[in-house]
Formats: C-alpha cells, structure tokens, sequence
C-alpha cells in the first residue's frame, strides 16, 4: 500500500510451515508474487506452527523475532507481506505493532491482477474483486486506508484510494455487478452465434506460467505483431483471447487462452471473474498445460484440477499437454487416473505440436454428426432450437413439416433423435 512512484517497495515475506512439506516452494512462489509486482525482497521469515495465530498471525516470539528482522536490514522494508489470507483482527493487530504496511497473498494477487488488465472487462472484474475483499476487511484495514492511499493493494481502474464507507462501497460493487451482467448477456449471445455456426471451442487451462499463451501462438495462423503476450512470470496473461486455427482436415476452430489458476487463488476473484470462466463450460474440449519441469508439477496440478471441480467441468474432455518437455525434466512424468489423454510437448521448440492438433481433430471428429431430421410443423419451438445450436447444411420445407439436413454435437443428437429420418 505504497505509491511505488514515490518510494521502492522492499519487503519481508512471512510464511507459516504447517509440516505439509510444501513451505519452501509456497513462499518461492509469494517471492514471484513480489516480483511481479515490482517489490524487491530483503527478508524472509517462517514460522513451524499447525495454524497461524488467531489474533497476530505468528507467535509473541516470533513477531519480536519480525522486529529484529527488520531492523537488521540493511535498507527498512516499508512492506511486510504474509502467505495467508489475514483476517480483520490480524491487520489490525499487525498494523499496530509494525509501522510497515500489511498485505496479505490475496491482497497481492489483486494489485497484480489490478495492474495487469487491460481490457474493460478484466478492470471491472479486478476491481469488483477488490471492493468485495475489502468490503469484508473494513474494520481491519481501516488505520491503513487512511494512513496511505495508492500502491500496492489499492491499484485499480480509477482509484487511487478507496473509500471506508460500507455504503458507498456497496454501491459501488452493485454498479460493477449489474456491467458484469450485461457483459455475460453479450458473452452468452456470442456463444450462441458461435455454436449456430458450428464452432468448436479448445479451451487452454492451467496453473500460471505454465505456458498457455506459448502454446496458443504455437498452434494458430496470426500474423507477426498480433502474437498473444508471453512472458516467464506469474499472471502475464489476464484477459481471456480467441484465436482460430486450421486442423488438417480443413476445420477452423477457435482456441481460447484463460487466466492461469495458482494456490490460494482468493475466491473473491474466483466469482469476478465468472464471465470469464464460463468460457470454460461452454467449451468442447479443454488443454490442461502443465509445466512438466517445475519440481512441484503434481501440486499444481492438484490446483487446477480442484479448481476445475469447483467451476463443475471435469466431466469435459480434457487433453494433458507436459509443456516444457526441452528443459530438464524429471521422469517418469506423473500419471494421475482424472486425465487420460496425455501429451509431451515443447511451446518453444514446436515439439509435440502436430500430435496435439491431431488428438484435438480426433475429437472434434467424434463430437459432430450429420443428421436429417423432419420437424412437425407444431413443434415450432424445436425449429428455434435448432436454429440456436446447430449448423444448418439445408432447410426445405415439406408437407409434414420443416426438413433439416444439419451437424450437431452429441447433445443436440439425442434431442433430435425422435425426429430423425432416411435420405431419400
């Protein structure tokens, strides 16, 4: 919660060891957290304890043990940055005791988020986030409201401070749901006019950094300049993009590249970016990119997968791709009975990219059937129907009723199948 256009942001990073093994690794990814949000790191600090502190996070000890820290650094950290989600007494207790400012990881994530969109879309969701969080934190984050305004936590789309009325607030957050809404009713329209003509949808899913954006490049036809954003750090890509690409049978599809998932994603951003993440539910088949040289590639696919439960689309088809296969990777890769199609792939060399695009047209080949059907002229409803999710090849109408000769996917099939009839 500084201005970094005023002062450097150097902060001590707090972490609590819970001997579930995975400390070392969690507080290596809050120090990409940091980086990513242009802080430089001058310390670290964990304590061995089953739940933080209720009250101040760590134990009496070891807060005198923080203080120490941080008189010891060589330059004063202006920050102190914890691995949780701090409750309102926990900012409260923590603000009175250190004169630094207190984020937590959720905190963190947003102010990279809030930094890190640019479309209208990811702004409003960002900073729906962002009120709802705060909303629920008031009265702990009250004396650091008022103390400092812009920086880290409080960047946003047109805000420099946020104000602590509950009212205003609410307002506010109803105002940004009520855009949201209107952006999903067009999302939703589009998505229709899309499965009328037939689109298949490729969703790229994973945990951040893993390569989605790379792999997207890799396979679609754009021309140089309009290459999608990649970079080697946390959260480069935020807002969602379609690509189309060519299979070998002449099919276009389209690929879609969503935000990465991470640990600890905070739920409040979970539910503002739902438009977004609806894209996932509509989608024919999703690209699960795991980095396979990342010494934690099991957690992070644990994440996603249980974030992929939450959002209720594990019931999809879903294509593994181990990314980052040229680097050095630790075999065997790891085999997980939910995933049952794998692929071993390199976004950087290209290696793997023609054994994904056919795995993608096998199933796009099994999801679409050519159907003729004969519509009774009272089941006009059905006529809509077909008009809202199928690719119309031929329409006639007959005595009996309206003929199509159409491509539907697996669902549409079984609707219809009432009212299939013989080529004559």
């Amino acid at each position: 919660m500084i201005d970094l256009k005023k002062e450097q942001a150097l902060a001590i990073l707090v972490g609590i060891d819970n001997d579930k093994g995975d400390i070392e690794w969690s507080m290596d990814e809050l120090r990409e957290l940091a980086k990513t949000a242009d802080i430089q790191i001058c310390g670290t600090l964990t304590q061995k304890r089953e739940r933080p502190h209720p009250g101040t996070y760590l134990g009496k000890g070891k807060l005198d043990e923080l203080a120490d820290l941080i008189d010891d650094c060589e330059m004063t950290p202006n920050i102190l940055i914890f691995n949780d989600e701090l409750s309102p007494a926990q900012f409260r207790n923590l603000s009175n005791k250190f004169n630094c400012n207190i984020i937590d990881r959720s905190i963190l994530i947003l102010d990279i988020f809030a930094s890190g969109a640019h479309s209208a879309e990811g702004k409003l969701q960002v900073e729906l986030a962002q009120l709802q969080y705060r909303l629920s934190r008031l009265s702990g984050l009250g004396k650091m409201l008022s103390r400092l305004g812009g920086g880290i936590g409080t960047r946003g789309p047109g805000e420099t401070k946020l104000e602590t009325d509950r009212r205003h607030i609410r307002n506010r957050i109803d105002n940004l749901r009520a855009e949201l809404k209107e952006i999903r009713k067009n999302r939703d329209t589009m998505r229709k006019k899309r499965k009328r003509q037939g689109s298949f949808v490729a969703a790229l899913v994973g945990y951040t950094n893993a390569g989605k954006s790379s792999i997207l490049n890799l396979l679609t036809e754009i021309k140089e300049g309009e290459e999608v954003y990649v970079a080697d750090k946390l959260f480069a890509t935020l807002d969602t993009t379609m690509r189309r690409t060519i299979l070998s049978n002449g099919q276009e599809i389209l690929l879609s590249d969503t935000v990465g998932f991470i640990e600890k994603l905070p739920h409040h951003l979970i539910q503002a970016f739902k438009a977004t993440l609806e894209e996932l539910q509509h989608a024919d088949v999703l690209i699960f990119v795991l980095d396979a040289s990342h010494p934690q590639r099991e957690a992070h696919r644990d994440v996603v997968l249980k974030t992929l439960e939450d959002l209720g689309v594990m019931d999809k088809k879903i294509i593994t791709v181990f990314n980052k296969m040229d680097k050095d990777v630790e075999l065997p890769l790891p085999h997980d009975t939910r995933l049952t199609t794998t692929i071993e792939m390199s976004a950087k060399t290209g290696e793997g990219k023609k054994m994904l695009l056919g795995t993608i047209e096998e199933i796009y080949n099994s999801s679409k059937t050519t159907l003729t059907v004969l519509i009774p002229y009272a089941e006009s409803k059905l006529v809509a129907y077909i008009h809202e999710n199928c690719e119309i090849i031929n329409q006639s109408h007959e005595e009996t009723g309206t003929f199509f000769e159409l491509i539907a996917d697996e669902e549409v099939k079984n609707r219809l199948e009432p009212f299939c009839v013989a080529v004559v």
